[in-house]
């Protein structure tokens, strides 16, 4: 599959790196092409360029992008998006860990990405784990492997991006439609002020259910 990853941190560098071991073709777009070139070399991607470019090349194209630039980069690329997986891994948390789409009363940062490139098929994944766990090969905690829920409208698309979380060597979960996107956002906004806010052990919050 072609993949596009339109950013340079983190995320994009993780996913992208065990996309390419998968055998996917992948190209780094950014709006630093110096980074984006550094990285697609790092990682062994085939091409890189503008962050339009990769929304062109990429059947299905990962938004590696902080949350405020994530719509204003969709509205942008709209037209280049028109029937692509557009996959959203982003966290709309703030200060004190706070859920900024709750903040100003509008829908999930998932939601405002498919309102900003309404012909992209948006779906939600990879936003409830710390970049370290992308970056492990493969991602299994006491035998069991990472799971990944993924919530969006189109099934083809959710299809797309199940197969792409089991080449991480992780399971996916069919978490509903990208209404539900939201609570994974939630979701996200909770573990994260618990596990670097608190010190605490979200993971013990849901135990298997073998043991109950």
């Amino acid at each position: 599959m072609r993949i596009g990853i339109i950013g340079t941190g983190g995320m994009a560098g993780a996913l992208g790196t065990r996309w390419v071991r998968a055998g996917h073709e992948v190209m780094v777009g950014g709006r630093d092409e110096g980074a984006a070139a550094a990285l697609a070399a790092r990682i062994g991607a085939v091409r890189h360029g503008a962050i339009r470019a990769a929304a062109e090349f990429g059947e299905a194209v990962l938004f590696a992008l902080p949350y405020a630039a994530g719509v204003p980069v969709a509205a942008g690329l709209a037209a280049a998006l028109r029937g692509r997986v557009l996959i959203d891994c982003s966290n709309s948390v703030g200060p004190g860990f706070a859920l900024l789409t709750e903040a100003d009363g509008g829908p999930s940062a998932a939601r405002r990405l498919a309102d900003a490139a309404p012909g992209a098929h948006v779906v939600k994944a990879f936003n409830l784990c710390h970049v370290d766990v992308w970056r492990m090969d493969p991602p299994v905690f006491d035998g069991r492997p990472l799971a990944v829920p993924v919530c969006g409208d189109d099934e083809g698309a959710q299809a797309v991006v199940h197969a792409l979380v089991r080449d991480l060597g992780c399971r996916p979960l069919a978490a509903g439609g990208l209404e539900r996107a939201g609570l994974l956002e939630a979701t996200a906004a909770l573990v994260i002020g618990l596990w670097v806010g608190e010190g605490a052990d979200a993971q013990a919050m849901l135990p298997p259910l073998r043991s109950v």
